[in-house]
C-alpha cells in the first residue's frame, strides 16, 4: 500500500504531502469510511485528522486516492476495511445473521469498518450488541462518531467502578497520567473518580538514573529481589516504548541472571522466563510485577512522532496517545510496578510522582 500511494502521489505531482500523512489520510479517512467518489471525500468530517487541508489540497489528494483504488482493482486486491464494508452491505441487505448477540471487548480500539459491520450484524434487534472498553486505553484508533454508524450508546452505558486486577496504589498513580474525565466524539464521558481497587500493595517505584548502566543495574536488582522473595519469572514483565529500547530490557535481565522471552502478537511466556516487549504489545496482558524502562526524554513522548507532526494541532493527539500508551504499560501490573528512565527523564514521570 505504501508503494502504491507513493507511486500515485508521484504521478499526480504531489510533492508537498509526506508518505506518513498520505498513509494516515488513506487508512483513517478514505479507506476507513469506504469513500468511493470525490463528493464523499469532499464532505467527510475528518475527525481525528487535525492537519487542516484546503479545497484545492483535497482535490489533489482525491486524485491520488482515486488512482490507488484503481491500482487495487487492477491487482484484484481489497483492503480489510473493504472486506468489512462488503460484509456490512451483505447483512444490511437482509442476510440472516450468524449470531443473535455479539460481545465486543476492548471496544475503545474498534475501528470504523469493524463497527459498521457490527452495527449491520446487530441490525434493529434490541440489545444485540454488548461493548466493554476503557477510553484510557485507546492507543490504536483515532476517535470517530459511533452514533453516525448507527451505534448510539448515549444513556445506555455506565462505568464499572470496582477494579479487581490492579492494586489501589498502582491504579491511583497510573490514573495521574490521564484527565479526571475522558469523553468520546459523541459526548459520552468516563469519569475516573470514584473507582476503587479491592486490594492494596506497595507503592510504585519511580526512579530517574544518571546513566543507562545505572538504570539497568537498578531494574535488575528490583527484579532479582522479587524472584528471591518467591515470585516466578513468568509473572514479571518488562516494557519499553519501542524496539530501539529493548536492548536495555535484555541487559537488565542478563544482569539479573534471568532468561528473557520476547513478546510477539502470539507468543506465550514460557515458565522460568521474564517477558519483555514494547508497550504496544502490553495491551491485554497481566503480570504480578511490571518494570517500565527507558522512559527518557525524547523516548516517550516519541520525538519521532513529534517531529513528524504537520500541524501544531496534531501535537495534542500525539501527547494524548503517548500518555495512554504509558498508562496501558503501567496498568499491566497487579502488585508491583517500577517506572524508570535516564536523566533527563520523560516529563510524564513528573506526573507519576506523588507530590
Amino acid at each position: 500500500m505504501q508503494a502504491l500511494l507513493k507511486e500515485s502521489a508521484k504521478a499526480a505531482g504531489a510533492t508537498a504531502f509526506t508518505p506518513r500523512f498520505l498513509f494516515g489520510e488513506w487508512s483513517e479517512v478514505v479507506d476507513a469510511w469506504q469513500l468511493k467518489d470525490w463528493e464523499a471525500y469532499r464532505d467527510v468530517a475528518r475527525l481525528g485528522r487535525k492537519t487542516r487541508i484546503g479545497g484545492k489540497q483535497r482535490e489533489l489528494l482525491w486524485s491520488i486516492f482515486e488512482a490507488v483504488r484503481h491500482g487495487l482493482e487492477q491487482r484484484t486486491l481489497i483492503t480489510w476495511p473493504d472486506l468489512f464494508g462488503r460484509l456490512a452491505a451483505h447483512h444490511e441487505a437482509g442476510a440472516k445473521p450468524p449470531f443473535d448477540f455479539a460481545v465486543v471487548d476492548e471496544a475503545q480500539d474498534v475501528a470504523i469498518p469493524e463497527l459498521r459491520f457490527l452495527a449491520a450484524l446487530g441490525g434493529t434487534r434490541p440489545d444485540a450488541l454488548f461493548f466493554a472498553g476503557d477510553l484510557g486505553q485507546r492507543i490504536f484508533q483515532q476517535p470517530f462518531s459511533w452514533k453516525s454508524l448507527g451505534v448510539d450508546i448515549r444513556g445506555r452505558s455506565h462505568m464499572l467502578r470496582i477494579n479487581y486486577r490492579t492494586s489501589h496504589q498502582i491504579r491511583a498513580q497510573a490514573d495521574r497520567l490521564l484527565p479526571a474525565s475522558l469523553s468520546d466524539v459523541d459526548g459520552n464521558a468516563e469519569s475516573r473518580r470514584g473507582t476503587v481497587s479491592v486490594f492494596n500493595g506497595p507503592p510504585p517505584v519511580v526512579k530517574t538514573y544518571g546513566t543507562s548502566a545505572e538504570e539497568i543495574a537498578g531494574v535488575a536488582s528490583w527484579i532479582a529481589d522479587l524472584v528471591e522473595d518467591g515470585m516466578e519469572p513468568q509473572e514479571i514483565g518488562v516494557f519499553v516504548r519501542s524496539e530501539r529500547e529493548l536492548k536495555r530490557a535484555r541487559a537488565a535481565l542478563q544482569s539479573a541472571g534471568i532468561d528473557a522471552a520476547e513478546l510477539s502478537d502470539s507468543a506465550e511466556v514460557p515458565a522460568g522466563r521474564v517477558a519483555i516487549g514494547t508497550m504496544h504489545l502490553a495491551k491485554g496482558l497481566e503480570f504480578r510485577a511490571v518494570a517500565v524502562m527507558a522512559c527518557d526524554d525524547e523516548v516517550i513522548p516519541s520525538q519521532e512522532r513529534i517531529e513528524a507532526v504537520a500541524d501544531d494541532a496534531d501535537l495534542e493527539e500525539v501527547y494524548d496517545t503517548e500518555r495512554h500508551l504509558l498508562y496501558v504499560a503501567c496498568t499491566r501490573a497487579r502488585d508491583h510496578l517500577m517506572i524508570s528512565g535516564v536523566a533527563p527523564a520523560s516529563e510524564f514521570l513528573d506526573d507519576l510522582r506523588i507530590s
